[in-house]
This record gives C-alpha cells, structure tokens and sequence, in this order.
C-alpha cells in the first residue's frame, strides 16, 4: 500500500500556485471512479489520487502547517486507500430535495450493508461499513458511508484477468443491479489491486 507521508504532500506555497491544474487532474481522475447505482445512490471509489486531494485540501482550507496536526490529517485519510486487496468507497445517498431526502434516510436504515459488487459469477462481496464511527441508527441512515469491499485472491485474479465486474443495492426499498460495470471504471478499480 502506497500511504501518503508528509513528504508527499505538496507544501501551502506550492500548492496555491499549482491548485487549479492538480484539481483538474483530480476531478478527471474521479470519473473514472464514480459508480452510480441508480438515480439516488453512487459509489465514490478512493484512491491514494482521491486522498491526497483531500488532505492538501484540508490542510489549505484550515491552514495546517504544523508537523503533528498534518500528522492528524494523514491518519485520517490513510485508511481510506485501499491496500491491493480490497475497494474502498465513500457511499452517498443523493436526494436533491431536503424533504425526500430525510424520508428516504429513514426508509434506508441498513442499506450501506446491503451494497454488492460482484466479479464474474462468484460470490457478492458484502462490504464492511463504517469502520470509524457508526453512522446510522434504528431510525435513519446517513447520506454518507464509508465501505470497505474485501476481495479474496481468486476474486483478484478473475478481476485483473478480465472478469466481468457487476454492483447493485439489494435494500428493501432502494433495489438496482448493474451488470456489467463500465469499462472505464472496471480498469481503474484494477489499480486498487496492486
């Protein structure tokens, strides 16, 4: 697994002079690894790209320079990079309308478990959700989830083979399957796997 330290990041000074391209790389990068499922629901797939982003914006929004709090920061993100055999994914339920949006959250209790992805014809691999902290209750589930999907080798082997990959969400009141993925997201997804 490739985590970011300090000294990968690129320092304030630098990274105002140089935000708006590394932005757009970034924001090119994550098309290749935004998964929707359906019209209210999608996959946000990380990536050390995806993280690095995130902590050099952190650290410019709240004007961290300090060594331990940009420590902080890293510990934060780093579990978010997957570590070659597994997907990890920020979750997002995404109803435009505050109203829907907070019914619909407490008709979806439980469905960041009830999310799959699926390599050829083996088993649906269930995700582990929300190692950091619980996001969800009894009444209502967040918009936001982190997942960790965890491949077995033979699942790598057939992905990075070629293996056709499919996602869906089998909830009670929120049901979709996608098969396959696109192709484009399915070849980023194989760089998770090194």
């Amino acid at each position: 697994m490739n985590l970011l330290t300090r000294e990968s990041l690129i320092g304030l000074e630098k990274y105002a002079e140089i935000r708006h391209q590394f932005r757009q790389r970034v924001m090119e990068h994550k098309r290749d690894r935004r998964l929707a499922l359906g019209t209210n629901a999608a996959l946000y797939f990380e990536d050390r790209v995806t993280m690095q982003y995130q902590v050099q914006e952190m650290l410019r929004i709240e004007r961290i320079f300090e060594a331990d709090a940009i420590q902080e920061e890293l510990d934060t993100y780093n579990p978010l990079i997957p570590d070659g055999s597994n997907w990890k994914a920020t979750f997002m339920i995404e109803f435009p309308e505050v109203e829907e949006r907070q019914a619909m959250l407490k008709r979806l209790v439980g469905i960041e478990e009830m999310v799959w992805m699926q390599i050829a014809d083996l088993p649906k691999i269930r995700p582990v959700a929300d190692e950091d902290l619980e996001r969800s209750d009894e009444h209502k589930t967040s918009a936001v989830h982190f997942l960790r999907f965890e491949l077995t080798p033979e699942q790598v082997t057939q992905f990075k083979n070629g293996a056709e990959l499919a996602a869906g969400i089998d909830h009670d009141n929120y049901q979709v399957e996608l098969r396959p993925v696109a192709d484009n997201i399915r070849v980023s997804l194989q760089t998770d796997l090194d």
